[in-house]
């Protein structure tokens, strides 16, 4: 199995706890997460994330498609990190990791994600573009609504 990996960073202009609150309520995933993906929670959750909760959901990947997901939150080492796994979905494999950590005048939050596709090669050949495009699409549009949200926050270069 050949994982793929997506890093991304994205600098905001409020406490590691204000971000903290944001990401590890639940039902702001859809706020996150672009229209044209359609993502519908479909179970009950609570509030506040924590560890061993699953989160089920649909997700149109595809137009008129409607694809069911099920992601487990793994590990919560409040306000600095956690993780969601797949549990059932379009991937062999999604392992998520959130990270949180204070910067000069704001919060850096990352998102390192690992993942494979179904269908080994075949699968990694007809669609690691189209994937690889959409999730950088689904990343750029969550930066953009954090932006706008909560504010930019320009860190200088080493």
């Amino acid at each position: 199995m050949k994982l793929e990996k997506i890093h991304t960073l994205c600098h905001l202009p409020v406490s590691v706890s204000e971000a903290w609150n944001f990401f590890s309520d639940p039902r702001n995933l859809e706020r996150i997460t672009p229209p044209s993906l359609g993502i519908e929670i479909t179970s009950g959750i609570p509030s506040r994330m924590h560890p061993g909760m699953l989160v089920t959901y649909t997700i149109r990947v595809f137009p008129g498609i409607p694809l069911r997901w099920v992601t487990e939150i793994t590990h919560v080492l409040e306000p600095r990190l956690f993780v969601d796994e797949q549990r059932f979905g379009p991937y062999r494999f999604w392992h998520h990791q959130h990270h949180f950590r204070e910067v000069e005048g704001g919060t850096a939050v990352e998102d390192l994600v690992h993942y494979a596709l179904p269908f080994g090669p075949a699968g990694r050949l007809i669609g690691g573009g189209i994937v690889r495009r959409q999730l950088a699409g689904i990343f750029s549009f969550r930066r953009r609504f954090l932006e706008e949200t909560f504010g930019r926050l320009t860190v200088p270069r080493d």
